[in-house]
């Protein structure tokens, strides 16, 4: 049975004898009162009747007609990043919302207003008028290694927050959910998530904030052992933009590029199978200003290693136009090392 991607937004508690060795009740007892449980309303015109009987009324007479509002309810979590209000969220939790509800672990309620929203990276920040909130720190999801133990926690019921613990299963999963130019790649856990627990946090034995929790892969829409969170170094640089510039900053490589699989390897003649092949460099990108050729290899991006498409725009989605990069690269068999400014991304 074909195992489907969904957009997530619900959590539930599950904290064992095992979690508690590794020091998970103290992290789950400070990163509780960070997470908020959003209550969003969506508004929708798509009352054909009304639609065509309202527009016939004003042709023939002049007159209007009050076409009923459709309104849905929406449900999701947000970190608190910020001790004045800002919160981290996903993008799908309060994309088009006409309000906004935040709930914090202690029942008190506040309006929320939309700082900046990006659905490339499925990234949101809002904010509240508050002062002195607990909030959480994010940490750096580069280091993240595979296996280790991390902490989901979410506020789907609007009762309080919950907690679930498991590892990361795997880094830089590209899960082709967001769509042509956008940026997947995920943290993959076994952390029990569901429908509900969009936004909420990620956290490891620390304490950091390291993802932002935002699909899972179910056949039902139920958790399965697969969920995905948006890592922290993306999340940050994006909330980051909306404070600095107002708007989203989006770094562009200019080139088109091959995962390299084995039958590609062979076809290639290559004798290695690491690496990013360039199949095409654009015209006035920042790849052909800095010198990086067709059939070049792609290794590394300021020493992260890339072997993906997913690892290559984690990586280039961490900066902005202007910055420079020491991108890595085999040519002939040959490794260098090539400095490249990035240019902004074509909208």
């Amino acid at each position: 049975m074909k195992k489907t991607i969904f957009l997530i937004g619900v959590l539930f508690v599950a904290l064992t004898s095992r979690a508690q060795n590794v020091g998970f009740a103290d992290v789950a007892e400070r990163t509780v009162n960070t997470v908020v449980h959003i209550r969003t309303e969506i508004v929708t015109r798509g009352n054909s009747y009304y639609d065509f009987y309202g527009y016939l009324l004003e042709q023939l007479y002049g007159g209007r007609i009050q076409i009923p509002d459709n309104v849905s309810v929406g449900f999701g979590s947000g970190v608190v990043i910020s001790p004045d209000g800002y919160i981290v969220t996903n993008n799908h939790v309060v994309e088009g919302a006409r309000k906004i509800e935040v709930t914090f672990n202690d029942k008190h309620k506040r309006e929320a207003q939309i700082i900046g929203t990006d659905p490339t990276t499925d990234i949101a920040l809002i904010k509240v008028d508050a002062k002195d909130l607990e909030f959480l720190t994010f940490g750096d999801s580069d280091k993240v290694r595979v296996g280790e133990w991390v902490l989901a926690v979410g506020n789907p019921f609007n009762l309080t927050s919950t907690v679930t613990a498991g590892i990361v299963s795997a880094k830089a999963r590209n899960i082709n959910i967001l769509g042509e130019g956008t940026i997947e790649s995920f943290i993959q856990t076994d952390a029990a998530v569901n429908p509900g627990n969009s936004g909420g946090a990620l956290v490891n034995t620390n304490g950091d904030l390291i993802g932002i929790n935002a699909a899972i892969a179910s056949r039902t829409g139920g958790y399965e052992g697969y969920s995905f969170a948006i890592p922290s170094n993306i999340a940050k640089k994006v909330v980051e933009d909306f404070l600095i510039y107002g708007s989203l900053q989006r770094a562009y490589l200019g080139i088109s590029m091959i995962e390299i699989t084995e039958e590609f390897a062979k076809y290639k003649g290559l004798d290695y199978l690491s690496g990013v092949f360039v199949a095409e460099v654009f015209e006035g990108g920042a790849a052909q200003k800095a010198g990086l050729q067709k059939d070049d290899i792609i290794l590394s991006v300021n020493g992260l290693t890339v072997d993906t498409r997913a690892q290559l725009m984690g990586a280039l989605g961490q900066y902005r136009p202007g910055d420079k990069v020491d991108v890595k690269i085999k040519r002939d068999g040959k490794e260098k090392t090539v400095k490249v400014t990035l240019t902004d991304y074509p909208r």
